[in-house]
């Protein structure tokens, strides 16, 4: 079979799941299939019948980037079949105009279930989010003294293909466009291999973000085409700038919560080391999931002085963690200033914690976590800190040495809230018998051990009381 009607049975095939699936109207047929002869460089043949069950979305963007490849559009390597792949799916998906309507007519009409249901499905019917690579990581529980852990080795990201290495080695400095993979100029761009000026940076033709506005700011909704966990989405800010952790972020948090009260949604801390990977871009991340964190226990609740509408209490959890609730938006947001903001200048040097060097580098800030629970708002504060020695030269609230053989990279959001997200080196640990699942679960609880500020012992104990009462 010619190299021409191959990629026109693909094209063909995809038409048909377009349309089935609603992504092209039946009229658009005819338009939609010439789209995709073009985006791999055929000039036909015409539309043949559309074979039955030879095709899914995969095979179907894998059969056509192998077109692109052999008609000589992108480069013979993993990169150029993604971005040729993505450059096909593109074809079928909705405008952003349409998709950023469609939701908020959703949402307001039929509620913000709905609105994420139904984009959720699309970003996967597209082949945004990439459901056949995550169903190929590895997850499970364990039981541990904080409840029930969960883990992941994550095995959906592709590794990276040699001679993109290679070429990105070899490629000229330029300015970057998009500045960053968070940035809302992601959407529609085609990405460019490793050989380009600034490096590699993947096809987003298939991403759709939709609009949102937080306190009179333009944000982004998306979600994550590698998901952690159910409906793993971001919001990122319109504008290019660092994260940060303060009063406006905190009271974005609440904002989206309020709009989306189904779903979660955190940041990273602003800081290297305790912070996300990415903290050029100013982010949260959220979704449709309940955490080991979210089933926490909570003991000494207290309220805080002028914060009556706030109840208070801490969390019986391996890193350091506060729990505030109230039905009040913006007393719950004072509440959590003034605890981030006592929390920036607290040292407590018999447990290693130093808010700042003498050069006024700041070590201290916390991984903050909102969520709506009936009437209710909550915010889980997880306070962090920043300070290295020399006996913990990458940190010292960071996993140690001890514990790198399964996982050596920063703690973020995510690992907070007990959701190991675990390198794929470790399948070949568990396979060889060198680990088993549950011995990997126990360092992952020492792991978050590791990154709590006030451990669960005397002194730990001790320090914790001694911030408590300032609250108080």
């Amino acid at each position: 079979m010619d190299l021409a009607y191959e990629g026109a049975r693909a094209a063909s095939w995809l038409v048909e799941y377009a349309v089935s699936h609603g992504l092209v109207v039946e009229g658009d047929r005819v338009w939609a299939y010439n789209r995709l002869l073009e985006s791999v460089g055929l000039y036909g043949p015409s539309c043949p019948a559309c074979p039955e069950g030879e095709y899914d979305i995969d095979l179907a963007l894998w059969a056509l980037a192998e077109v692109a490849v052999k008609n000589g559009l992108v480069e013979d390597t993993a990169g150029g079949r993604d971005r040729a792949a993505m450059r096909v799916a593109g074809c079928i998906v909705p405008p952003p105009s349409v998709v950023g309507g469609r939701f908020w007519s959703l949402h307001d009409d039929e509620g913000p279930r709905a609105a994420t249901d139904w984009f959720y499905g699309l970003c996967c019917d597209v082949n945004y989010v990439r459901r056949s690579a995550i169903a190929r990581d590895l997850k499970w529980t364990v039981d541990t003294r904080w409840g029930e852990l969960e883990i992941t080795i994550n095995k959906s990201k592709p590794e990276k293909d040699p001679r993109d290495i290679a070429a990105a080695g070899a490629a000229p400095v330029g300015e970057a466009y998009p500045a960053c993979q968070l940035c809302v100029q992601n959407e529609g761009y085609s990405g460019r291999p490793a050989a380009a000026s600034h490096g590699a940076h993947p096809a987003r033709q298939n991403l759709r973000i939709v609009p949102i506005d937080l306190g009179g700011e333009q944000w982004g909704f998306q979600y994550s085409p590698y998901a952690y966990f159910n409906e793993h989405c971001i919001f990122m800010s319109s504008e290019h700038r660092p994260m940060h952790v303060d009063r406006g972020s905190i009271a974005n948090l609440l904002r989206i919560v309020d709009v989306l009260p189904h779903y979660f949604v955190g940041s990273n801390a602003d800081l290297p080391i305790v912070g996300g990977s990415i903290l050029s871009h100013d982010h949260f991340q959220g979704g449709r999931h309940e955490f080991p964190m979210d089933r926490a226990r909570e003991q000494d609740e207290f309220r805080m002085p002028g914060s009556a509408e706030v109840s208070c209490s801490v969390l019986e959890w391996p890193m350091t963690a506060l729990r505030l609730r109230s039905d009040d938006k913006a007393a719950l947001l004072e509440a959590a200033v003034r605890v981030i903001d006592l929390w920036r200048g607290w040292d407590a040097p018999r447990v290693g914690v130093f808010s700042c060097d003498e050069d006024g580098t700041r070590h201290n800030t916390v991984t903050p976590i909102c969520r709506r629970r009936g009437s209710a708002f909550e915010l889980d504060l997880v306070l962090r800190c920043n300070v290295t020695t020399e006996e913990h030269p990458l940190g010292v609230f960071h996993p140690h040495e001890d514990k790198w053989h399964v996982k050596k990279e920063n703690i973020g959001l995510i690992e907070v809230m007990g959701l190991a997200i675990l390198p794929p080196r470790l399948e070949t640990e568990l396979d060889a018998g060198r680990l088993t699942r549950d011995e990997i679960g126990r360092v992952f609880a020492s792991v978050l051990e590791d990154a709590g500020v006030f451990k669960w012992d005397e002194a730990g104990r001790a320090e914790l009381a001694r911030f408590m009462a300032v609250l108080h």
